[in-house]
């Protein structure tokens, strides 16, 4: 597979923390084993590099002794275990090890199952500092590719996505192959297996259901009805979809008006790819009504990898009001505030004026002429 270099390349030093645990989150599929595996064979100092589905590593770390940790361990500069979602009670573990080596670096990657589960950060606080990694970013791709290469292949980003194998793929076949395959494979895996779900069904139907409503507000209440749960089922299933980095929720901006909506949300799906493998849609965009949605829901999950790789910590909203005055995307970082008008070629779309009469921070229009150029934007 074609390796396309990933932001933390060029930033080891987020993954590498003396005295801390750092735990890099992902979902299945996006290169965390490899992204290490090349920052670990150009860092200095004695690597420790497990797995947590090696039984004896698994015994070692479970025994929780310090002096078999101090055996085995000693000798290393780093300690790196990956899939550490199969160590039982791994935060603790992971607790003993930087409380008995402060002077080491450990590092822990997992899929979504690791977010999941809560045995990982509760014993970690104040010790464990969190990474993410996300299918492959436009501010990478920037890295390997010319802007005009990308402007030529955003078409192709939006129905096939992002994953590092799809960009590597040579023709739409094998990118509908392998997407369906991770789909089947692996999109519900994390979640049936610590969760125990009895109807995996009803999850995938209200993944579809997600899928065909991007960019739109979302009833809890419709879900509910039209698949049959309860509304806090209905509830509980988003949330577990989120954290195993399916979806991803934008609550609605709300602070001065009264006619503005504030109890919303949209949902959208970390990769297009896997939102049109969840509805078997691999079309061309001429074909397809829903670009609009398919080009929002691009462009904010392209905004929201771009702040956490630069660790520029803001929140994410969409904003409207009861008169239909509204924006697709609303960033608050500090308190200040920056809206969007989100249009695949519409850069004369208005921002409402009462947005800008009653924030008055910056807004302006994300269309696929310009998406690359504020994607340039320093903070």
């Amino acid at each position: 597979m074609q390796w396309i270099k990933r932001f933390y390349e060029s930033d080891p030093s987020a993954l590498f923390k003396k005295g801390k645990v750092v735990i890099l989150y992902g979902a299945r599929r996006v290169g965390k084993t490899m992204l290490m595996e090349k920052l670990l064979a150009g860092s200095e100092g004695k690597i420790f590099k497990g797995s947590g589905d090696d039984f004896e590593l698994v015994a070692i770390l479970s025994s929780r002794k310090i002096e078999t940790y101090r055996l085995f361990f000693s000798p290393y500069d780093v300690i790196f275990i990956d899939e550490a979602q199969y160590v039982p009670n791994i935060g603790a573990c992971a607790k003993l090890l930087i409380d008995i080596f402060p002077e080491k670096s450990v590092i822990l990657t997992g899929s979504s199952a690791f977010n999941l589960s809560q045995t990982v950060s509760e014993p970690l606080t104040g010790r464990s500092i969190q990474r993410f990694l996300f299918p492959v970013s436009l501010m990478e791709l920037k890295l390997e590719r010319t802007d005009f290469q990308i402007f030529q292949d955003i078409e192709s980003y939006l129905i096939f996505g992002m994953y590092p194998e799809v960009l590597s793929l040579d023709n739409a076949p094998e990118n509908t192959e392998y997407l369906v395959n991770l789909r089947n494979s692996y999109l519900f895996k994390d979640i049936l297996a610590l969760e125990h779900i009895r109807n995996s069904q009803k999850l995938q139907d209200i993944v579809r259901l997600l899928a065909f409503q991007i960019g739109n507000e979302v009833s809890l209440n419709e879900i509910a009805v039209k698949i049959g749960l309860s509304k806090n089922t209905v509830e509980r299933y988003l949330d577990l979809l989120e954290k195993a980095f399916v979806i991803k929720k934008i609550s609605a901006f709300s602070r001065n008006l009264r006619n503005e909506i504030s109890k919303s949300a949209k949902y959208y799906f970390w990769d297009t790819g896997i939102r049109n493998a969840v509805i078997n849609d691999f079309r061309p965009i001429e074909l397809r009504n829903d670009l609009g949605a398919l080009w929002e829901n691009f462009v904010v999950m392209e905004l929201m990898k771009k702040y956490e790789y630069q660790r520029r910590y803001a929140s994410f909203y969409f904003w409207r009001t009861y008169d239909q005055k509204e924006l697709d995307l609303v960033v608050d970082e500090n308190g200040q505030l920056s809206g969007y008008e989100i249009k695949w070629r519409d850069d004369k779309a208005k921002i409402p004026h009462l947005w800008i009469e009653t924030y008055k921070g910056p807004a302006g229009v994300i269309t696929k002429e310009n998406l690359l150029k504020v994607m340039n934007e320093k903070a």
